[in-house]
């Protein structure tokens, strides 16, 4: 059974879940997302995830186009259709599709994409031993540029971040704030 993925009020099979590339959370990385878990059928913390995303998107600006109570019910029938119990579920609300210019005001209609999946992140092992990390020199983003309490889409310095673990041998980097 192939997963489904939900985009914008439908379902489809993963290997044709498409968005446009005028997306504005493709082209600048504007839109904002969650990672939430689910642990024998139950998402965990639900309802403080949703009020952290719905409080990012009132941040930047966007007018999320489902309610709390469909957004609810659109992540617990991507769970059901996707039959699972424990998984990792990625929400994301981007600002929509607009042209290739910065002017938010061309994106008429935010984008909602739900992906749930399992999730491993670690071999069994690490749990035992334990695993080596760095400290990265790539620093976590000023909360003076933007606020840490919104979980933007750019996600670049912490992958750089990532990438100079792996060149240096370790599973995980630690980021500093200064």
């Amino acid at each position: 059974m192939a997963l489904e993925i939900y985009i914008d009020g439908k379902y489809y099979p993963k290997d044709q879940a498409r968005i446009s590339v005028y997306d504005h959370g493709l082209l600048y990385g504007d839109g904002i997302f969650e990672g939430i878990r689910a642990y024998n059928g139950r998402v965990f913390r639900l309802e403080e995830h949703l009020e952290r995303l719905y409080l990012s998107a009132r941040s930047i600006l966007i007018d999320v186009p489902l309610s709390r109570d469909e957004m609810r019910e659109a992540i617990l029938e991507t769970l059901r259709r996707n039959k699972l119990e424990n998984s990792y579920i990625r929400l994301l609300v981007t600002r929509g599709v607009g042209d290739l210019g910065l002017d938010p005001r061309k994106c008429p209609k935010a984008s909602v994409i739900i992906i749930a999946d399992t999730i491993k992140l670690y071999p069994p092992e690490t749990y035992e031993n334990g695993l080596k990390l760095i400290i990265a020199s790539t620093r976590k983003n000023s909360p003076d540029a933007l606020s840490p309490r919104i979980k933007s889409l750019n996600y670049l310095n912490n992958i750089l971040a990532k990438m100079e673990a792996y060149n240096a041998g370790a599973a995980e980097a630690v980021m500093l704030d200064r």
